[in-house]
């Protein structure tokens, strides 16, 4: 620990690699095709730095989720390299630096009020190395906007389809296309939409059969589940 002195107050800052709060896990990209991504809503700000910190020294992505603006301006002050995305809540390093695979994930959305939960999934897969594009609102209240994309559907390699209210969309996307589909429902909606459990039950019991579905609100679950199947494929391929 590193202990400084200002304006006569003493605090004590991690230094770099040492993180008594947080044993870090630096094979798991050996074991799941993806680093130790950083959930951040429950960490100081002062956590995070340590934990960047550390996770740079092994050379891999960085990606923090579920950090709020204020946090996110403390820890961009220690590491100016990263980039912040306000409407997700996701603090990372650019996407640019990361290798690229050949696989293309779409991230469809029901409706605007859904994409705080997109981004997350967009950079989270984009940490990855993933191809990702966005399809945004083109839920089934208007449902000729989404069948004038069906073929950008079809090129798909991995969709996630995200939706509250009732959570139709997941159900319409996977009687189009062959590829895996990932549901996320979320908290968007009026009543009994129960703060997404209306979406969640409606693609747990999806028509639509196959159907992955993950959490409330957890475009970062998504995302991860789509960098498995990749990965899986890529290891495929590969042999």
């Amino acid at each position: 620990m590193k202990t400084s002195r200002k304006n006569g107050k003493t605090s004590s800052r991690p230094t770099a690699g040492a993180t008594p709060f947080a044993r870090l896990d630096h094979d798991r990209t050996a074991r799941c095709g993806f680093p130790e991504f950083v959930y951040g809503a429950d960490k100081s700000a002062v956590q995070l730095e340590a934990i960047l910190a550390e996770l740079k020294t092994h050379g891999v992505p960085l990606l923090c989720t579920r950090v709020s603006a204020e946090k996110a301006e403390q820890v961009l002050r220690v590491h100016p390299d990263l980039e912040y995305c306000a409407v997700s809540g996701v603090l990372h390093r650019s996407h640019e630096a990361i290798p690229p695979k050949n696989f293309r994930v779409l991230i469809v959305t029901a409706g605007t009020s859904d994409l705080r939960v997109a981004l997350e999934a967009e950079h989270t897969a984009a940490a990855a190395g993933l191809q990702t594009e966005l399809l945004c609102d083109v839920g089934v209240a208007g449902i000729q906007r989404l069948l004038d994309r069906v073929e950008d559907l079809r090129r798909a390699d991995v969709i996630i389809a995200i939706a509250g209210m009732e959570g139709a969309l997941p159900s319409v996307i996977g009687g189009l296309v062959a590829c895996p589909v990932i549901a996320v429902p979320t908290s968007v909606g009026y009543g009994v939409s129960a703060g997404g459990f209306a979406a969640l039950a409606g693609m747990l019991s999806s028509c639509a059969s196959g159907l992955t579905v993950v959490n409330i609100d957890n475009g970062f679950g998504a995302a991860c589940a789509a960098i498995r199947l990749c990965h899986l494929l890529e290891n495929r391929l590969r042999k």
